[in-house]
């Protein structure tokens, strides 16, 4: 727990500073604003047969999607992002194609204002699962490559919704605590059907079952907390840097087991076109992994916004 602890405070210390760099606050108006941008990443490299020097043909490619779609009226706001990536790799001496990233996720705040302050009653939905399967890799007894499928679209898939405040200073910088939440976890019965058999099932559920739902289930309910926190800004001409953290705490089973998702990813555009990105994901979710799960990319591509 102090290590969960201590990890989501360094998570929060980019949201402190983005903070800090909010010197000036601009006057909200009336009606929609919307924004995004769609990225594409791509790497090359080829070797022929005669190359000495080493090296294995491969190629990589990723693309992004982020849109924001706010309104106001009055006191009240509703805020709405959407953010898709999938990437892909493969090398010569692979038998199949393998992701690199896989994530779609839409978040809404409904929120109204507290008399005249940054505080906001708010209610909240987030949803977000993949696009596409996800295989562990092996080599059978040929040594020819084969693959198992471990998730898929909606397998897992997370719902959660609950009520809870708002502190927003401005559309890049915006926190809100959530202290009773539901949330839904979805899977495939594919990977939860066991049969009938009391010792399969018991076994199943001891090693903790499919993302926490349980043999021959598809769904798992969950109440808690939850807090998210989004901290935009630009710290140099063209370099933006954006954090997004999330927490939840299952009151009804080890709460004190945070369930943690930061992602912090730097913009540095070439030009109108051209940009340089790099993304660093840390998740910890006990139900999935017992460990830190981290992903890191780094790209050159191009990127058009919306």
């Amino acid at each position: 727990m102090k290590k969960l602890t201590l990890f989501a405070l360094l998570m929060l210390t980019p949201l402190v500073l983005t903070y800090a760099q909010e010197e000036t606050k601009e006057e909200p108006k009336d009606g929609w604003s919307k924004s995004g941008n769609i990225s594409m990443l791509f790497s090359q490299a080829a070797f022929n047969d005669e190359w000495t020097g080493g090296g294995t043909s491969n190629y990589a490619a990723n693309l992004a999607l982020t849109y924001d779609a706010n309104y106001r009226k009055g006191k009240v706001t509703w805020d709405n992002r959407l953010m898709a990536d999938y990437g892909i790799t493969k090398t010569r001496d692979q038998e199949f194609t393998r992701k690199t990233n896989d994530r779609l996720e839409l978040n809404s705040i409904l929120g109204r204002q507290i008399k005249e302050s940054n505080w906001f009653y708010s209610f909240f939905t987030n949803f977000r699962t993949q696009f596409t399967s996800g295989y562990e890799y092996a080599d059978d007894a040929n040594g020819m490559e084969i693959r198992t499928e471990t998730t898929k679209f909606m397998s897992p898939g997370y719902l959660q919704a609950g009520p809870g405040f708002l502190w927003k200073k401005s559309d890049n910088l915006k926190v809100n605590i959530a202290p009773a939440t539901a949330r839904f976890i979805f899977v495939s019965s594919e990977f939860t059907d066991v049969g009938n058999d009391p010792m399969l099932i018991m076994a199943f559920n001891d090693a903790g079952g499919y993302f926490g739902v349980e043999a021959n289930e598809t769904t798992r309910f969950e109440f808690g907390a939850a807090l998210g926190a989004y901290g935009k800004f630009e710290v140099m001409p063209n370099v933006t840097l954006e954090n997004t953290l999330n927490l939840y705490s299952n009151y009804l089973e080890d709460p004190q087991n945070v369930d943690i998702d930061y992602t912090l990813n730097v913009v540095m555009a070439v030009n109108k076109w051209i940009t340089a990105n790099a993304t660093f994901q840390a998740i910890y979710d006990d139900n999935a992994v017992q460990g830190f799960q981290i992903r890191e990319t780094l790209g050159i591509g191009i990127t058009y916004g919306l």
